[in-house]
């Protein structure tokens, strides 16, 4: 298949970014049968895909506002210079899942046994490895109910300039139904991965519309690999400004609105300052959960000093964290943490990520 040997051939382009990444932390201190017509309130409705991917619109009750300020206080984990909870971000609507449970999540390409653990292993060894991880946290924190999630990267950053010359790739609609399919298979969530590359972000969100609809899909942005700049991906690490997150938690915001949808949750990934600009001017939303997920891998000291100076500091709503089953052990003492070891951090991430 031609996509899947771009895919292929991508993957091996964006190796030197792979080890970039490395260094630069170094450095530092440390089909449309998908689509859904959401009814009012108090009904319910359900679409079957060819994937045998069921939709359904549920009613929720009314936020907890007493239980969800402790819970936000609880993930705070002590901090008292005034950064953690966020001050004055809006309750989220009715069927919020943050913070309520903490999401764990596979991440990868199903065309790729190089970008994640999603496409790794086998679809039936994959999902019984990411119930396994599930288990973990839960056992790590019995007092935060985990929710089972995939996050695919449903645009992709290449080194092959594509017809558009944009070097990003569109994942076909049907490869996302099987994902669809296979989180339905493991009670799991969805997230659609965007790596806009020489493209941009207002250009590429739209097209994923049908799926955003889905109340269980949910959205990340990469700005590693947006290249503002016209760099080939690859060369250098990328950006997303504050305009272009308020773009997507608008967008998001419209279609929860349209639709009657529970929030969206909205992941940006961030392991150096600059991939992520004017942070206070970020908007939150009722209709949306936002996600600072610390993307960055190396040794546990690497990763402490990251999240530390990256995502501490920089406080929006809530934070992530992501391992590396290959990368992280790559230098000694050739160890990835462990749920135990990630609950130490202030704030504590109810995002994580596996790759």
């Amino acid at each position: 298949m031609k996509l899947k040997n771009i895919i292929f051939s991508a993957t091996f382009l964006l190796l030197p970014l792979i080890l970039f990444t490395n260094c630069s932390q170094s450095s530092s201190s440390a089909k449309d049968a998908v689509k859904t017509t959401a009814k009012p309130t108090g009904t319910t409705t359900t679409t079957t895909t060819e994937t045998d991917t069921t939709v359904s619109h549920v009613t929720y009750p009314p936020l907890n506002k007493k239980l969800y300020d402790s819970l936000m206080k609880k993930l705070a984990h002590g901090d008292t210079t005034g950064k953690w909870p966020v001050k004055n971000a809006p309750y989220p609507l009715p069927g919020a899942i943050l913070p309520f449970k903490r999401v764990v999540a596979y991440y990868g390409n199903l065309y790729s046994k190089k970008m994640g653990i999603l496409g790794e292993l086998p679809p039936n060894e994959m999902l019984a490895r990411l119930h396994q991880a599930v288990q973990e946290w839960q056992k790590a924190d019995p007092s935060t109910p985990v929710q089972p999630a995939l996050h695919y990267i449903a645009v992709v950053a290449s080194g092959d300039p594509g017809k558009d010359g944009k070097y990003r790739h569109r994942m076909p609609f049907k490869q996302i139904d099987t994902v669809l399919y296979l989180a339905k298979k493991a009670h799991a969530i969805v997230f659609l991965d965007i790596q806009v590359s020489l493209s941009n972000i207002r250009a590429e969100l739209p097209l994923l519309e049908k799926y955003i609809e889905m109340p269980q899909v949910h959205i990340g942005i990469d700005p590693e690999f947006s290249m503002k700049d016209g760099t080939l991906p690859g060369r250098k690490i990328g950006t997303f400004d504050a305009a272009d997150i308020n773009y997507v938690s608008d967008y998001l915001a419209n279609v929860v609105r349209k639709y009657n949808l529970p929030p969206k949750i909205f992941i940006v990934h961030r392991f150096t300052r600059k991939m992520v600009t004017n942070y206070k001017e970020i908007k939150l939303h009722k209709e949306i959960q936002f996600v600072m997920n610390m993307d960055g891998w190396g040794e546990p000291d690497l990763k402490t000093g990251t999240y530390r100076n990256f995502i501490y500091p920089e406080p929006v709503q809530f934070t992530g964290f992501k391992l590396f089953y290959k990368n992280d052990i790559k230098k000694a003492p050739h160890h990835m943490l462990t749920p135990q070891e990630v609950l130490k951090y202030k704030p504590y991430p109810i995002y994580i990520q596996y790759q």
